[in-house]
This record gives C-alpha cells, structure tokens and sequence, in this order.
C-alpha cells in the first residue's frame, strides 16, 4: 500500500487538500489530483496545493531555489496560476509544517507571480495579489455571458488578476439565488484559456471606523473546479469591476459576501490585498496506490 499525508484546509469554505513536498518527490499528477479531490472517492476539495521549494520544480524556474512555491492544482487536474484563498491557506500550512513566521510577510512563489502573504493573526491572512488590469472598454463591459437561470445574456467585464476573469453585474440577490452554476457559463468571445466567471450584486456602502468599504455579494465558477463556495483572485475582480462602473469617488475597500463567509479587497493603485481567514481542518493519510499502480485487465 501507498500512502499520502495530507492536510486539508479551507478559506471561507474555498477548500484544498495540501501536501508538504519540500524536495518535489511526489509525483502529482492530473489523475492523483482529480482522486484526492473528489468528494466521494477521494477526500474531497475544489484544489490541491503543493508547498514544495522553486528549485524543485521546472515552475519554480526564475525565484530563488530556496522559496517556497505554491504549485497549485484545479479539481480537474489542470494547474493553475494562483489562488487567494489557497494562498492564505498556504500561508497557514507553511507557519505550521515548515516552521515560518508570517507575521511580516513571506514572499511565496506562484504561477502567477510572486505573492506576499502576511499573518494578520487571530487565523486572518492577507496576500499581495499583485497587479491588475480590466478589459479595454468604453462602456464598461467588452464580453458577454450567457449561464442557466440568467435570461438574456448580461454582459461582462474581463479582469486579469494574475489568472483571468469575467464578471457580471446582477440586479438583485435573488437574481443572483436563481442562477445554476452547475455547468460552466459561457464567455463571448470565448477566452483562449478559459476563465473564472463571477456574477454580483452591489449592496451598497459603509463606514468602517474613518474607512468607506463597499459591499457586494458574489457567486463563482472556477475555471476547472465548477462553483465553489468563495474564490479569492474572483473577489478581487469583483472589487476591481464595482468600483470600475461605480465611478469616481468610489471606495478602495470592498467587502465581498461569498456563500462560505467573507473576505475583504483593498485596491492599492496597480495592485490589490486580499484579506480573510484560513483554517486547517485536519491531517491524514490517504491510500494513493490505486491511482499510482492502476489495476489492469488482462
């Protein structure tokens, strides 16, 4: 039998499975990933996240070989480029099992870029999410999305916060409540790699000590993991979106309602910080040697 400690955690019930892979001698592959992530044969999660050191990896080409890279996997076995709430989860995971202190910061590598995450503590971590950019547009939207549940098409407005996105504006929430994220929305003109859609309601605006924060609620379809419960690079496009059609004078803080809690976005300039809590559920160890030594038929 071949087994696999594993850690499994979540941020605002966003949730992955993480391995603790320093010198890169798992061999994660498209199939290991889609089984510890399935909810019925496996553990169970929308992700799975390698810690694992850049110089172990072709990924981790160009940072220093000693940092620590967040090799980051879909459900569906794809990689992606980054993931906030796997990266404040990654965070945890490293101040625990690799004996880290983030309470100044850790710069992680990612596909994405490098990311700062910082302990913010009572289990809160935020993470630089590096640069931004919206779709180039007159009017505020330059694709459409048709999804289940949503009649006619709405537009979209693309963002790319290190991975890419559509976001569309609703009405109301219970326009949002009917939506199916079932099956994935469709983006036109169909992104090249794909994306993470997410669907928005503006709730308005308070004070927050001196500090104006908007509020908004969203839902999402991860690109590779379906809907999830909250997607952290998705909040920040939503923040980045609002305050693009909210106009001058709209806040630099957004607190974003996700069916598994809430997190909070500050747009800096060029760049935005994602803020919420991470938790680390529990440990095991899981028999991986059906998927590394498949039984045959002969």
């Amino acid at each position: 039998m071949t087994t696999l400690r594993f850690t499994k955690g979540h941020g605002t019930q966003n949730d992955f499975v993480l391995l603790f892979d320093e010198r890169g001698e798992i061999d994660l592959t498209p199939d290991l990933v889609t089984f510890l992530c399935d909810r019925r044969a496996g553990i169970g999660a929308d992700g799975v996240i390698r810690a694992v050191r850049s110089g172990s990896l072709a990924a981790g080409a160009g940072y220093d070989p000693a940092t620590w890279f967040m090799d980051y996997w879909n459900a569906d076995g794809s990689v992606s480029e980054m993931c906030g709430n796997g990266a404040r989860v990654f965070g945890a995971f490293l101040e625990r099992d690799a004996g880290v202190d983030a309470r100044g910061g850790i710069t992680v590598g990612t596909r994405g870029g490098a990311r700062t995450v910082t302990s913010l503590g009572d289990g809160r971590y935020s993470v630089g999410m590096g640069t931004w950019a919206l779709g180039k547009t007159r009017d505020g939207f330059d694709a459409e999305v048709e999804a289940r549940g949503l009649t006619p098409p709405r537009p979209a407005l693309s963002v790319d916060v290190g991975n890419p996105h559509h976001v569309v504006a609703l009405a109301s929430p219970e326009e949002l409540e009917a939506l199916d994220l079932s099956s994935a929305p469709r983006v036109s003109p169909r992104p090249e790699h794909g994306s993470n859609v997410e669907f928005a309601v503006a709730l308005g605006g308070e004070m927050v000590g001196d500090e104006p924060h908007g509020r908004v609620r969203m839902r999402v379809h991860e690109r590779g993991s379906g809907e999830t419960m909250s997607c952290g690079t998705g909040a920040c496009a939503v923040a980045l979106a609002v305050r693009s059609w909210a106009g001058p004078g709209a806040p630099n803080v957004w607190d974003i309602e996700v069916p598994g809690g809430m997190v909070t976005v500050r747009i800096q300039e060029d760049r935005t910080v994602l803020e919420g809590p991470a938790v680390l559920v529990a440990d095991g160890e899981v028999d991986v040697s059906a998927v590394l030594h498949p039984v045959t038929s002969g």
